[in-house]
């Protein structure tokens, strides 16, 4: 009975410091850099201001191959081939071009032209043309969808414009990398 009296305060004093052992220090929190905006939606107009692509699948090979964004050669190709037209919704996130109603002379006829992107690959089926016509007779417009030469001629421009722009990226990327240095050749 007087080794389990004696022992008993040991036990409890080892048992206090393994538990307390374990502990380690607060973090210390770096007040220098900007809070997160709780808001998601102005964090995604502030992404989309600076650029920002978001991630919808993750990738082994590029962690990021899905983006839609400045980056995008098709992105790009489709801004530049829509560059006489302003945009009445331009979605990279979602990969969605809308244009504003255009009109050249007449004031009753207009068309609409949305993108839609399926992939970020330079594939003819990675997007997808739609062009809307509106007329307007005393007040009263209808709106249709049209087929017609144009579209054809908008995704080929923008296909072709892409591939320009992915051979110059892949320069660039080319140009920026280091060069392979050997051992045996500088000493």
């Amino acid at each position: 009975m007087f080794i389990f009296k004696s022992i008993k305060p040991f036990l409890i004093t080892l048992g206090l410091a393994f538990l307390l052992s374990s502990c380690g220090s607060l973090p210390k929190f770096d007040f220098s850099k900007p809070a997160i905006e709780p808001n998601a939606q102005k964090r995604a107009q502030q992404n989309a201001k600076d650029g920002k692509g978001i991630q919808v699948f993750k990738s082994r090979k590029n962690s990021g191959d899905f983006l839609f964004a400045s980056s995008n050669p098709m992105w790009k190709a489709a801004l530049d081939t829509l560059s006489f037209i302003s945009l009445a919704n331009a979605d990279y996130s979602g990969g969605v071009l809308i244009t504003d109603w255009y009109s050249e002379n007449n004031p009753d006829e207009a068309i609409k032209i949305n993108i839609r992107f399926l992939s970020n690959q330079i594939r003819a089926d990675g997007l997808i043309v739609n062009i809307y016509k509106r007329t307007c007779v005393n007040n009263k417009c209808t709106t249709k969808e049209i087929k017609s030469n144009l579209i054809f001629e908008i995704k080929d421009k923008i296909l072709k414009t892409a591939a320009i722009y992915k051979t110059q990226d892949d320069l660039n990327d080319k140009q920026q990398q280091p060069g392979k240095v050997y051992r045996g050749d500088n000493e």
